[in-house]
């Protein structure tokens, strides 16, 4: 097995054996704390140029299946884990993740101290970071990680987004018709949405606000996705004609971000983000605490517990990260529109967030 080296930009170092594909790569470093659900982060777009830590010590146990892709195909720069399943054991498995990870071209690294890569994250922040198993020089490796892009600033939706505009149809009777702006979308998306009678149309990250009037929507959903939304102005200013014309807007992660630009507030970069599945954020509504799925490095700089005026009318936050009090949810107090920074749609769960879909068909319904 070859050797490999992992490389962050501070200079810490650390040595493993290469995992999936041998070669170099190279990303922003984060880590997710998901004991399951791998395959659903590597196929979603949302990890579209970074390196995910894996804090989970021992990843592949289950293999790879074909059923539970987010997209169609892996999107992660590269893969970090301590401890790689020998073999998969699932009777739904028709894979080993190893493998798969080589048959696409995806660069990693095994036999890591994950423990000690997560806490430096923690304490250092997220940061650029190379893996490579065909130059195992440390200096070296790190110049070319310093001259990467950083994540500040870095404009991805369009890169990961569909090319054409495409249909998922309603399971049983046909209620509702919602346009979606892809800016990174999960399958798991149009499924929930489809089971509640809700036929998606997928429209491209460029589209107009009459390219997605042509399908005369009900309501319209703004995606999860990649990248700084500070350089996203024409989804936000997509999201203000959608207003506008008082059309109910549902907003998911970078969905989130561009409907609080959209409002009036800004964003910034955490830390080092919140990824897993497994953050308490309350919902200020009902007053109940949820355990979610997350997958964001960026936020909405919003005051907390306060109505806020804005050109659409009053906004509130609607929910609340209790980790670190970070905005996690918007809320119009007149105009139709709501969002969520974390993820309902969460394939490998938890579930506990499910109901936000029935709050945006109660939306529509309302708004009909």
């Amino acid at each position: 097995m070859s050797k490999a080296i992992l490389v962050l930009e501070d200079g810490r170092t650390f040595h493993g054996t290469a995992y999936g594909a041998v070669g170099e790569t190279f990303g922003e470093a984060v880590f997710t704390t998901g004991m399951t659900g791998y395959q659903e982060t590597l196929t979603d777009p949302s990890f579209h140029k970074q390196v995910v830590v894996q804090t989970a010590p021992q990843i592949g146990n289950t293999g790879v299946n074909d059923e539970d892709d987010e997209s169609d195909r892996i999107w992660v720069s590269g893969y970090v884990v301590r401890d790689p399943a020998r073999r998969p054991s699932n009777w739904r498995s028709t894979g080993d993740l190893g493998e798969r990870l080589a048959a696409e071209g995806v660069v990693g690294i095994s036999g890591v101290d994950t423990r000690a890569l997560t806490r430096h994250l923690r304490e250092r922040g997220a940061m650029r970071v190379g893996i490579s198993s065909l130059d195992l020089d440390p200096r070296g490796l790190r110049e070319r990680v310093l001259a990467q892009p950083q994540m500040l600033g870095a404009d991805l939706s369009a890169q990961v987004t569909t090319g054409e505009r495409y249909t998922v149809k309603a399971e049983g009777e046909h209620r509702y018709t919602v346009a979606a702006l892809d800016l990174g979308i999960k399958r798991n998306v149009s499924r929930r949405l489809a089971e509640r009678g809700v036929t998606t149309h997928i429209f491209p990250a460029s589209s107009s606000i009459e390219d997605l009037l042509a399908v005369s929507p009900d309501a319209v959903f703004f995606s999860p996705g990649p990248g700084d939304p500070a350089t996203a102005d024409g989804p936000v200013a997509l999201a203000r004609e959608v207003m506008r014309r008082e059309v109910p807007l549902f907003g998911i992660c970078f969905g989130s971000q561009i409907l609080g630009r959209a409002l009036g507030f800004g964003t910034y970069k955490l830390g080092y983000g919140h990824r897993g599945i497994n953050q308490p954020v309350l919902d200020k509504t009902t007053g109940k605490v949820e355990v979610t799925s997350h997958n964001h490095g960026f936020a909405v700089d919003a005051p907390i517990g306060e109505r806020i005026d804005t050109e659409f009318g009053g906004v509130e936050v609607s929910h609340v990260c209790l980790n670190d009090n970070v905005v996690e949810g918007l809320r119009g107090l007149e105009v139709p529109a709501f969002t969520v920074q974390y993820h309902p749609e969460a394939a490998a769960g938890p579930h506990d967030a499910d109901y936000l879909f029935d709050r945006f068909v109660d939306l529509v319904e309302k708004k009909g």
